[in-house]
């Protein structure tokens, strides 16, 4: 069982950055985690994974060289470091958790999940 708890949320301009934090409690070792993210009217949606194990990396090509998904052990948090925001990148963001050693894109391959932090980036 793992709670997840996010943060770092805000309102930003276009070309700025943000650093979203996901607080793990409970058991991390062997799950990987992700972010997603859903905007009104659209499905959520992956953005980014990590092996908590491994450290390996997945990102959705939206974000791919903007966004930057990183672990802290000591922490027990998972990242999300977000540059050159975009208007299109606004949306509310997940952090979520599997018992799996491979990083998987759909919502459905994900059981635990944080409650979401509002992110909204302005032209």
């Amino acid at each position: 069982q793992v709670q997840l708890v996010e943060s770092g949320g805000g309102l930003v301009q276009a070309g700025d950055s943000l650093r979203l934090s996901c607080a793990a409690s409970g058991r991390t070792s062997g799950y990987t985690m992700g972010w997603f993210r859903q905007s009104p009217g659209k499905e959520r949606e992956f953005v980014a994974g990590i092996s908590w194990s491994s450290g390996r990396t997945l990102y959705a090509e939206s974000v791919a060289g903007r966004f930057t998904i990183s672990r802290d052990y000591a922490k027990n948090t998972v990242d999300l470091q977000m540059n050159s925001l975009k208007p299109e990148d606004t949306a509310v963001y997940f952090c979520a958790a599997e018992f799996i050693s491979v990083i998987r894109t759909r919502v459905s391959d994900y059981h635990f999940w944080g409650q979401g932090t509002q992110v909204t980036v302005s032209s």
